[in-house]
């Protein structure tokens, strides 16, 4: 996520990563090249015959502003859905270790192991969540939260954060087997554990999900098209002014389809895609935390604004 300290006029003026010119502009030179040429043919070789009006442009340019809100709120819908799954999975987190250091008692020493052991299990859920969601195969980040054989055993599975949660259930049995757990209190467990998978289930939803590739196909073709034909439709309205209203229109329509591309799978590494590895680290610091370590890896800070 691209975190900028102000937003304010006139400083988002001159912001260029993560903004739409930064992926536009090629074709944006384009157009200004291709419509310079167009003014200068008119001027040169009188091209009175171009003479298409204005009027078709603005239904169309009025059409395509509306069609392209929509699909932009489409994609917002699932940039923020997916923010607020993962603000559920921050909340179950914290309420998965409460659970497991006041639920899970007994006098025996291996208590306490018990407990780490589960602590550590949600932690590696939720770095592997985030590693699954990146299709990063680094499973070598989990070393410090899962034994090496449990670990090992991963490389064959073909879900992993399910697996995760599959070893958790069965010491949360093995708590309940050994009297560390009344029977009361497993479901409690299992209920969290159980919207663990929830979560990534919703997760999957709209990392597998996009936006039919036909609408945006469609968008894609509608607006270039449109600034193609711009030129012709304006040439003899403004004048030597036609490659700049051109290029700033194309600007607009071009920047509005880019924002929606942009958004539309949010568990990804680019600017506006959101900070999967810094919630990950704050949810393993806060989880670490309430077993009393101390020695926490730093937050997550944003490097020359952006924030993974």
């Amino acid at each position: 996520m691209l975190i900028k300290p102000k937003r304010e006029f006139p400083t988002l003026l001159f912001t260029w990563q993560g903004s739409a010119l930064s992926q536009t502009w090629p074709f944006l030179l384009g157009v200004l090249a291709f419509s310079s040429v167009l003014t200068w043919a008119n001027h040169t070789y009188d091209l009175s015959w171009v003479d298409f009006t204005a009027t078709p442009f603005s239904i169309l340019g009025l059409t395509l502003a509306i069609f392209l809100a929509f699909r932009n709120n489409a994609c917002y819908d699932r940039w923020w859905e997916g923010r607020k799954l993962w603000g559920q999975l921050v909340n179950e987190s914290r309420s998965y270790v409460r659970l497991v250091l006041t639920l899970i008692s007994g006098d025996d020493p291996e208590v306490k192991v018990m407990q780490r052991s589960l602590v550590y299990r949600a932690i590696a859920f939720v770095h592997g969540l985030r590693l699954h969601l990146r299709g990063q195969p680094r499973w070598e980040e989990l070393g410090m939260f899962l034994p090496a054989a449990e670990r090992q055993g991963l490389v064959t599975e073909r879900n992993k954060p399910m697996a995760i949660v599959q070893t958790m259930a069965e010491r949360h049995r093995g708590a309940f087997d050994r009297g560390w757990l009344s029977e009361y209190h497993l479901p409690m467990l299992e209920h969290i554990s159980s919207r663990f998978l929830d979560i990534q289930g919703a997760c999957e939803r709209i990392k597998n999900t996009p936006v039919p590739l036909s609408y945006t196909e469609l968008t894609h073709r509608i607006v270039a098209l449109y600034v193609i034909a711009l030129p012709f439709g304006i040439l003899h309205h403004v004048g030597d002014f036609t490659p700049v209203v051109t290029t700033m229109v194309a600007y607009a329509f071009l920047g509005l389809d880019v924002i929606g591309s942009q958004l539309e799978n949010p568990f990804e590494e680019d600017p506006h895609d959101l900070p999967l590895s810094q919630l990950s680290r704050m949810i393993e610091n806060d989880l670490r935390a309430r077993l009393g370590e101390t020695d926490l890896r730093a937050d997550l800070t944003p490097d020359q604004g952006l924030l993974l």
